[in-house]
């Protein structure tokens, strides 16, 4: 091997190792997997309390919670007196707010944002530590008007709760 070809190979090697280095401290605490804790391996799910002013989406974001960690498939679904946690969701405030007006009338909304808050706490059921918790978590969608807002909220309603509850999920399954 000639000098220069020595080099060149040489810089390909500091090259190569200082790439590996700044990749490898990227990655340095993470976990592959859920960060549950190993002795919970089951939840029950309870209805959401709802403290908002919106009536029955309460039943939306229970369903879309009880998907979402079904989806995950880090926590099994079980009834509570089989579960190693019970997870316990209240709604706190359901929001309105537009964010698009008609051209032809400026004052008529014809785009809303549903914004959705909720706190969470999820313990063990054997002595009612906390597993995980999180004071405000916040979901939201964006939806048109076609007709009378109540029926076009119907669109909005499960694509909010579907968010606040796979960031829910993340909380739960992602707790550090």
């Amino acid at each position: 091997m000639n000098k220069q070809n020595k080099i060149m190979f040489q810089g390909f090697v500091l090259t190569a190792t200082a790439l590996l280095m700044t990749l490898g401290t990227g990655c340095a605490g993470y976990r592959l997997g859920n960060m549950l804790p190993g002795d919970v391996k089951t939840v029950f799910v309870p209805s959401v309390e709802n403290r908002s002013s919106e009536p029955l989406i309460e039943v939306e974001l229970t369903r879309a919670i009880i998907r979402q960690i079904q989806q995950d498939g880090s926590l099994r679904i079980a009834a509570e007196e089989e579960a190693d946690a019970i997870l316990t969701v209240v709604l706190n405030e359901y929001r309105l707010e537009a964010v698009a007006f008609r051209s032809d009338d400026r004052a008529a909304a014809n785009q809303y944002r549903i914004n959705l808050e909720a706190s969470m706490v999820m313990r063990r059921t054997r002595d009612q530590s906390v597993v995980a918790q999180a004071p405000r978590i916040l979901g939201s969608a964006v939806f048109d008007v076609a007709g009378d807002l109540t029926t076009s909220k119907q669109t909005g309603n499960p694509q909010a709760a579907n968010q606040l509850a796979d960031r829910i999920v993340q909380r739960v399954v992602e707790y550090w």
